[in-house]
């Protein structure tokens, strides 16, 4: 992604959590802290099973009223059903605001730029009335903004940026290990640290309760992460659930397949560093870990 292009991923979903106990409730459920969210500062973070394996994933970003969950738009009804079966006599109000939102993704430079010219330093700024953020997985993958659609076009054309094609963004994050589309096959079949939540500043250890904080606590304190979602090069179709092959071994399953595939695999037994730079087959087929 260029300096001068912008990314817009209209398959985001935008909902709002207000209310005045909107922090407390969603302290409860989420892995990270919702106190490090303000005008200043947004996180990664995301839901996990009480057994602490993966569910959803989204950015959390302070509102005026409260906090906008920025998802996968394939999963806004169901974050929305889920978090409600937990409001229970709460002071928190769940509105799905897809429509009226869009995001884009610009080159961080771009955003260092703009922040100059602001003269603003931090995390999070507010431009032209819009949340712009360094995406807190990794400044590799830019900065998102979150913006009614005709101010986001008045900014792109303030800012003098060209749209770039979203595909090229999604090959950008699956470089950077970081897996956008086929979320849906993670789901249940993996546990929130293979799904690399701790590398993406998803989870915060110093936190109170969150649902599935136990089993992830244990396995992090006692070294219990014995496998890892990793992106997957290759040439030919990859199939979901398909072995993946080092020296007649089986290594790992793919869990997301072609076009960016990722596999779930093994760190130990034989160790990731044995094969990590090798090739390896599927289906007899060869690919290599990016």
């Amino acid at each position: 992604m260029k300096k001068d292009q912008i990314i817009i991923l209209e398959d985001r979903g935008i909902i709002s959590v207000d209310g005045k106990n909107s922090k407390e409730f969603l302290q409860n459920i989420i892995t990270n802290d919702i106190n490090k969210v303000n005008d200043s500062n947004t996180i990664f973070s995301g839901i996990f099973t009480p057994q602490g394996k993966y569910l959803f994933e989204f950015f959390l970003i302070k509102s005026e009223t409260g906090y906008y969950l920025e998802c996968d738009s394939e999963f806004t009804n169901e974050i929305i059903n889920y978090l409600k079966k937990y409001i229970l006599r709460s002071n928190v109000e769940i509105k799905d605001l897809s429509g009226k939102f869009v995001v884009g993704v610009i080159n961080i430079d771009k955003f260092k730029e703009i922040k100059i010219k602001e003269k603003k330093s931090n995390q999070t700024i507010f431009f032209r009335s819009s949340p712009l953020f360094e995406d807190p997985r990794s400044s590799k993958l830019g900065a998102r903004i979150l913006s009614n659609l005709e101010n986001l076009y008045l900014t792109i054309k303030k800012l003098s940026l060209k749209i770039a094609d979203k595909r090229d963004y999604f090959k950008l994050a699956h470089l950077n290990g970081v897996p956008i589309k086929g979320l849906r096959n993670l789901q249940n079949n993996l546990f929130g640290l293979e799904a690399n939540f701790d590398e993406l500043s998803a989870i915060d250890f110093k936190k109170g309760c969150y649902i599935g904080q136990e089993n992830t606590a244990r396995m992090k304190l006692k070294n219990k992460i014995r496998r890892k979602l990793l992106a997957l090069k290759s040439d030919k179709e990859i199939k979901i659930g398909s072995d993946i092959v080092f020296n007649n071994i089986s290594i790992g399953k793919v869990l997301i397949s072609n076009p960016l595939p990722f596999g779930l695999i093994k760190l130990f037994d034989p160790d990731l560093s044995k094969f990590e730079d090798e090739f390896l087959t599927i289906d007899k087929e060869k690919v290599k870990i990016i």
